[in-house]
Order: structure tokens, then C-alpha cells, then sequence
């Protein structure tokens, strides 16, 4: 047995017994592995809101309490993405029977961050944990399952030889284990004991709250911040990185699974549909993702891992959007760590954008991405031309200037001429969706209609 979950054993023996009995169901049945997951990911949830004195409602849901404890400042949103993994991917396994061994390997590393993450928080900040130590691998799988457990193995034993302290320790809290585990005679007790102590649970998550109400708010802002120090120390590889991604992607209208819809798995673009399709093969390598809008290609995604510098490798995305003569054949390009942005991270967060239609144009960060209409509307402008028609404009309304008696010139005049120029601005830009012309032009209008 590792001990990827044993820092979990302080503070509540069901905590452990739930990240074990996950490992341990893993190779045989992924998708009970996912539901041990997901009520992992339920109790670890508790038990922050306990341990900040939040109430515990009756009948609330997951979601909700992980959308109270983000609204409170409780949970950084990185580490409530990482809540909602669980929740999904163990959701999907309860009604759908859906888990494979691709994904309970990646919820089982989140899961492991997330316990890593609470250690920091509320026990010892410093904690090195060492990497993640991969489970048992299942008798027969895919051939990319077995070589992303063979890379987990070879991180290891790196890790081993380089941190010799540190490695003897964990060997150490792995003997432990055994023995522990050996004490309870066999994985079914232990499955045995962690539906019994459901029983107990309520009591002591109560008694967790009034622990912390009691400690006042000067207690409880030192734990906040310790969980921010902590949220910073997470690091996903690509992997887990990518089953972010793909759910920010869904949530924004795409078609994304990054181990389903791939090029190499037969998957093309196809009218009617908007596919964010993984691995798609450009002259400079393959995307991690292409998003289609329908048969049309509009934009290439690099996805990284959590602690790289995204801003500094979108420039990787635009190569993927030329042709093999240099010119732009995709319009748009994105990079992402499937982290969100955060100002005092700015290159290292959120989603990083480049329209590369014209080279004058910067790349920016993002808060969420562009659903597929909102990407076909962009696609649809033409600033160019715009600009060239509005050029053309002669700036001449038909109407001359009026004179004061005093000798001045109304300022009734040029304001409306200004109206009307700004409403023709408006209407030169194709971007639809905008509160184009009719909105622009009814801020300049009394209502009757005469211009103000």
C-alpha cells in the first residue's frame, strides 16, 4: 500500500480509508475506484468547512457547499476545480457506470493534490510529499496507460535516488502502513469499517465547527492564507492539466474529451458540431487541441502543465495555426494551464489569446474561453476593412453648423454630429451580439427620437 493518502490519517481515519480503498480498487474496477474518489472528495470537503467553522446544511449538495466555501474565500478556485473533478468524474461513474483506467488514475492523482494541498493547509506547511507513487496497474490495458504508469514509476525512482531522506521516510510511513493495514486482516473490513463509521461522522464534523468558531477570526484569516500558499504549491502534470481543460471547454459550449475525441482515435470535424479534437496534426506537430466550428478550424490550443509560464508558450499555438509557408491558416490561437487567472500571477494563469490575423495585434489573458459562436462572431470581423470604410466616411452631415445670436456655435450641433459619427462606427463593426448601432444610437436620443 502507498502512502500517497497516509497524511490524511491524523486528522480522520475515514479520510485514508477511502484514498486507500480507491488505490486498492483501482486495477480491477476503475469505476468504483471513482466513487471511493468522489466521497473522498465529499469528506475532504467537510471537513475544510468544518475546520473553518462553516455550517454544515442538510441535504445541500456538493456543488453547493464547493460554491459557498469559493464565495467565502474559503477555497482558492484552482483548488475548487479540483473539488469538482472529483465530483464530476465520480457523478459520471454513480449514474452512468462510466470509469476506465485513463481517468481513475487521473482523478486518483487530483485527489492526492487535494490531500497534499489540505495537509499544507491545516498541518504542516513545509510538507514535501514526494511524487505521486502510482497504484497497482490493471492485468491488461491500453498501451498509453501502461507507459504514463511506467513514467509515474520512473519519477519515483528518480526522486528516490535524489531525495534519500526523504525517500526513507516515505518508505518508512509505507511499512507502517502495511502493517496497520495487515492489523485489519483484510481490504474487506476495511471497507467494512468506512461504511460503519458514517455514523460517527456528523459528531465529529460538529465538534470540528465549534472548534473553530471558538478560535476567532484572527485564527481562521491564518488559515485562509495558508491556503492560498498552498493552492500555489499545487502542481498538475499535463494530464491532469488536460482533464481540466476539457471540462472549462465543455462548460463553454465545445465538444472536448482529450482521451476520446482524438485525431489518432479516427475523430474528424463534422457539420453541425463544435469538436475541440486532441492531437491534431499540424506542419509544426500536433495541437493539443484544434477547436472546430463545424467543418471550419478556428483556433490551435497548447495546454501545459500548471506551474508553466503560459503567456510564453502561446507562441507555440500560433506555429500550429501556419501553414507550412509561414501564412495564418487558423485565425486564433489560446494557451492554458487550466489554472485560473490571477493578476498577481499574470503569465503563469488563466488564458492566454492572440488573434493572429493581423501582427499588430497582442496576446491577452483571459477569464474563460470563447464559446463556439462567440469564436464564429470574432472570426466574422473584419477590422481592415472596417477601418478602410469608416476612413472613406466623409465626416459631413447634411446640415450646417448653427450660429448662437451671440456669435457662438450651438454645442447642440457637434454633439449630434458626434451621435452620428459614433452610430456609424457601431455599425461598421460585423461583430454581432454587440449593442451595436440601436444601442449606441438610443444613448443619444430623448425619447422622442430627436437627438439630445
Amino acid at each position: 500500500m502507498s502512502p500517497n493518502f497516509a497524511h490524511l490519517r491524523p486528522y480522520d481515519e475515514q479520510l485514508f480509508r477511502l484514498g486507500s480503498l480507491a488505490e486498492r480498487y483501482f486495477p480491477d474496477d476503475p469505476n468504483t475506484s471513482l466513487l471511493k474518489l468522489r466521497q473522498l472528495g465529499e469528506l475532504l470537503a467537510q471537513q475544510v468547512a468544518s475546520r473553518f467553522g462553516v455550517e454544515l446544511r442538510e441535504e445541500e449538495t456538493q456543488q453547493l457547499l464547493l460554491r459557498r466555501l469559493e464565495c467565502d474565500g474559503v477555497l482558492e478556485r484552482e483548488v475548487a476545480e479540483l473539488f469538482h473533478g472529483l465530483r464530476r468524474k465520480g457523478n459520471l461513474a454513480n449514474h452512468d457506470l462510466h470509469g476506465d483506467h485513463a481517468t481513475a488514475l487521473k482523478i486518483l492523482r487530483m485527489a492526492w493534490q487535494l490531500g497534499v494541498w489540505f495537509h499544507r493547509t491545516f498541518g504542516d506547511p513545509q510538507f514535501r510529499s514526494g511524487p505521486f507513487q502510482p497504484p497497482q496497474p490493471p492485468p491488461a490495458g491500453d498501451p498509453a496507460l501502461a507507459e504514463e504508469l511506467r513514467e509515474l514509476r520512473e519519477a519515483l525512482a528518480a526522486f528516490q535516488r535524489a531525495e534519500g531522506q526523504v525517500a526513507e521516510q516515505l518508505a518508512q510511513t509505507e511499512a507502517q502502513l502495511r502493517q496497520a493495514l495487515a492489523e485489519q486482516q483484510n481490504w474487506e473490513a476495511l471497507a467494512t469499517a468506512a461504511e460503519a463509521d458514517k455514523a460517527a461522522l456528523a459528531e465529529r464534523l460538529a465538534q470540528l465547527q465549534r472548534q473553530a468558531q471558538a478560535q476567532g477570526s484572527r485564527a481562521l484569516a491564518t488559515l485562509q492564507q495558508a491556503g492560498r500558499q498552498a493552492a500555489a504549491r499545487i502542481d498538475l502534470d499535463e494530464a491532469a492539466t488536460r482533464l481540466l481543460i476539457d471540462e472549462q471547454l465543455r462548460q463553454a459550449g465545445w465538444e472536448a474529451d482529450s482521451q476520446r475525441l482524438r485525431y489518432s482515435q479516427g475523430v474528424r470535424p463534422e457539420k453541425h458540431r463544435n469538436l475541440a479534437i486532441a492531437e491534431w496534426p499540424t506542419p509544426s506537430g500536433p495541437a493539443d487541441y484544434m477547436l472546430f466550428v463545424g467543418l471550419m478550424p478556428l483556433a490551435a490550443v497548447e495546454a501545459k502543465r500548471a506551474h508553466k509560464d503560459v503567456a510564453g508558450v502561446l507562441p507555440q499555438a500560433e506555429r500550429y495555426c501556419r501553414a507550412g509557408d509561414g501564412e495564418v491558416g487558423v485565425p486564433f490561437a489560446f494557451a492554458s494551464n487550466g489554472r485560473p487567472f490571477l493578476q498577481q500571477l499574470r503569465t503563469a494563469s488563466g488564458i492566454w489569446f492572440r488573434d493572429l490575423r493581423r501582427p499588430t495585434n497582442l496576446a491577452v489573458p483571459l477569464e474563460g474561453w470563447y464559446s463556439p459562436d462567440g469564436l464564429r462572431q470574432l472570426a466574422r470581423q473584419d477590422i481592415d476593412a472596417a477601418e478602410a470604410k469608416l476612413r472613406r466616411e466623409a465626416f459631413t452631415f447634411g446640415f450646417p453648423l448653427r450660429i448662437r445670436s451671440g456669435g457662438g456655435i450651438s454645442t447642440k450641433t457637434p454633439v449630434t454630429a458626434m451621435g452620428l459619427w459614433f452610430s456609424k462606427v457601431i455599425t461598421l463593426q460585423p461583430r454581432r451580439g454587440f449593442a451595436g448601432s440601436e444601442g449606441a444610437t438610443s444613448a443619444f436620443q430623448e425619447p422622442s427620437g430627436r437627438y439630445r
